[in-house]
């Protein structure tokens, strides 16, 4: 193409920003697969030095057009990392799968609209579940984001943290901050050849859920959120936080405040995701009702699956 804006690396780059001293491609080896980063090989380097894990003498390959280039053609399927040295990032992206992950993006994405905030379907590369992209004009606080888009599920009665049988996976950066002793977790790129052409690793329709014919055309006129338009939402966030901790728990700094009356309540704010997740695998138990009337073949409409651990 002759124009660089309609240069699909040139637009792909220009939307799907990570560090770019670093990427991850994508192994299998049998029934294993996984994730690496992307390190320039010597075998005689690697042979008289042992490098091992995460040493520093290793090399990262830097993420060029050329590596891009080979992701978009399907010679390698590429993993970037979102958190910036300085813990921004670019975009946000909900990950969802599970059975219900049609019913809860759309979900999402409705919460989103309500903010004015643009968000963009693509289906996840089995295809069976979806991320929902947030696209930012600057790089923006992964900490204001991540609360921002958390509490405007929760606060809508979306789906809950807390919630086992959600389809709600994580977002994208997963972190607030780099812990020193890693690059962050990474998202898989779309449009990967192989599975962009069974559909899959694309944006989609959401009503239809079909894939956008002209997906470069479509990438090129996405809308971005600007700092603003965030500062705004997270102000506002924040307020409502606020008032309702006032009414409910009041937090102290750097500890856990739990209520306990009819209920057991606690400021999901000063709960660690390690914390949630424990909470989520061990506070979430199966209802007996549900299992047996699913084995029996009878109705189980409005039975839940799970008893529930709801956070405040």
């Amino acid at each position: 193409m002759s124009s660089e804006s309609h240069n699909p690396i040139e637009i792909f780059k220009s939307l799907f920003k990570g560090r770019e001293d670093v990427f991850a491609v994508r192994w299998e080896n049998g029934n294993k697969s996984g994730y690496m980063p992307a390190v320039m090989y010597d075998p005689y380097f690697q042979r008289t030095h042992r490098v091992k894990g995460n040493s520093e003498d290793k090399t990262y390959i830097s993420l060029t057009n050329q590596q891009i280039e080979k992701h978009l053609e399907g010679e390698q399927l590429i993993g970037i990392y979102p958190l910036l040295k300085d813990n921004t990032t670019w975009f946000l992206v909900a990950d969802f799968d599970k059975d219900k992950w049609i019913e809860e993006c759309r979900a999402f994405m409705t919460a989103s609209s309500k903010q004015g905030i643009p968000t963009y379907l693509e289906r996840s590369r089995s295809g069976n579940g979806g991320h929902v992209w947030i696209f930012f004009e600057q790089p923006y606080p992964a900490i204001r984001s991540r609360k921002i888009f958390t509490s405007l599920l929760e606060h809508a009665g979306i789906f809950s943290v807390f919630d086992k049988n959600s389809s709600f996976d994580r977002l994208f950066p997963n972190q607030d901050f780099l812990s020193g002793k890693g690059f962050g977790n990474l998202i898989a790129l779309p449009l990967f050849k192989k599975t962009f052409e069974q559909g899959n690793s694309c944006f989609i329709d959401e009503d239809t859920l079909k894939p956008i014919e002209d997906q470069w055309g479509f990438l090129k006129n996405i809308q971005r959120v600007t700092s603003a338009q965030l500062d705004k939402t997270y102000e506002s966030i924040s307020t409502l936080q606020n008032s309702s901790a006032t009414s409910t728990i009041q937090a102290d700094f750097g500890r856990l405040v739990i209520s306990l009356n009819n209920h057991v309540r606690m400021n999901r704010n000063n709960i660690l995701l390690l914390l949630v997740n424990f909470l989520k695998e061990e506070l979430n138990f199966i209802n007996a009702e549900f299992i047996v009337k699913k084995n029996i073949g009878k109705n189980t409409f409005g039975i839940e699956r799970y008893f529930k651990f709801m956070g405040a």
